[in-house]
């Protein structure tokens, strides 16, 4: 009887274990399917999906530090309205592995997506404490101080990501501007330029170039600077306001001509773009009053008319109308259109200097006076 009761005893044992090392197997491998399910998912960009897997892994192993790295991922990539999850997710994965990279490069990630830069750059840093080999983390740390306000600690770890390589043209792009933004000019027109031929195509990168070129006022520089926007102009030939900027770059460099050829052509591809036709109308303007031609200040008149017609019709547009009114002599039409002007927003600053100079063409000496002291505080070098 003793030995019956022992061998059921025994075999219940066996079954009980068996079960259990079967349930765990199938536990397992319920886990790795859906932890599967959910990185195809999240690959193909269905989040919600991924979501939904994940979390059914978490159901059979809440302290997965995986399952809650990718779901904290998969919360990131939807944006502002999920952020608040993916950093619970990613603290969780965190705690259950402070060793791992991982969570502390995406907790970098989503405190610099909730804009809290201080809090990113100390993961980043604790990341690069791991791993101080990292171009990408070394990026990531630049952006961040960048963004925070702290361009001049974004050098150094730029020219580290650059000397492990210098391939990087994202990372010239940001080292150019960082050493743009503290006074470094000569050195940031080296990185800008070395982003430029690593990738022709990277307009971020050739618009801060140009407006470097631009803003050191030398002739050969403005050369410069209007070849980078002829550049970005065909790069994106359906964008109208690409001529537009190549226009205004040669006007202010005192090729008018060449600058009406532009928009000319530029108003052949966009023959309705208020944008093409205001700077056109500027251009002319500027024209008639460099030169004193009548002819040219007749031809921004029409051109600034039918603009101000519209009913979008811009501040800036119906202060270059009102500017116009002024030079031809329509002093009372000026001052009407010029208070428009300082009603639509955003208020173009000049509006208020043209529409002092009307009121007091026309003896509305507060009108005058109110509009002087707006555009000063506007402009205060004026």
């Amino acid at each position: 009887m003793n030995r019956l009761v022992v061998l059921i005893t025994t075999v219940a044992a066996v079954v009980t274990a068996t079960t259990v090392v079967w349930m765990e197997v199938r536990k397992e491998r319920e886990f790795r399917r859906l932890i599967s399910v959910g990185d195809a998912a999240l690959d193909a960009n269905r989040t919600s999906d991924a979501i939904e897997a994940f979390s059914g892994a978490l159901a059979f192993k809440p302290d997965s530090m995986l399952a809650h790295l990718q779901r904290a991922e998969t919360y990131r990539r939807r944006g502002d309205r999920d952020l608040a999850a993916a950093l619970r997710d990613a603290r969780a994965a965190n705690t259950l592995d402070p060793t791992a990279p991982q969570p502390i490069e995406l907790l970098g990630d989503i405190h610099t997506a909730m804009a809290r830069y201080d809090q990113a750059v100390d993961y980043y840093n604790r990341y690069l404490q791991l791993d101080d080999r990292s171009t990408r983390a070394l990026y990531k740390l630049s952006l961040a101080y960048v963004r925070h306000g702290r361009a001049r600690e974004a050098i150094d770890p730029l020219r580290r990501a650059l000397s492990l390589d210098g391939r990087l043209a994202e990372a010239q792009y940001l080292l150019g501007f960082a050493l743009r933004t503290t006074g470094q000019t000569d050195e940031a027109l080296r990185a800008l330029k070395s982003a430029v031929a690593l990738n022709g195509a990277f307009v971020a990168a050739r618009e801060e170039l140009a407006d470097l070129y631009l803003a050191r006022g030398r002739s050969r520089d403005a050369a410069a600077g209007i070849e980078q926007l002829e550049a970005i102009a065909a790069l994106e030939p359906s964008a109208a306001g690409r001529l537009v900027d190549v226009a205004l770059a040669l006007a202010r460099s005192g090729q008018r001509d060449a600058a009406l050829v532009t928009l000319r052509r530029a108003a052949d591809r966009h023959p309705d773009s208020p944008v093409i036709l205001a700077a056109l109308g500027r251009v002319w303007l500027e024209t008639a009053r460099a030169e004193e031609d009548w002819l040219a200040l007749e031809k921004a008149t029409a051109i600034l008319q039918r603009l101000a017609r519209r009913p979008d019709a811009t501040s800036e547009v119906l202060a270059l109308l009102g500017e116009a009114m002024l030079l031809t002599g329509n002093v009372a039409d000026a001052e009407r259109t010029l208070q428009q002007a300082v009603t639509r927003q955003p208020v173009a600053a000049v509006a208020y200097r043209h529409l002092a100079e009307a009121a007091r063409r026309r003896g509305h000496a507060a009108i005058a006076r109110d509009a002087r002291a707006r555009y000063q505080r506007l402009v205060p070098a004026a």
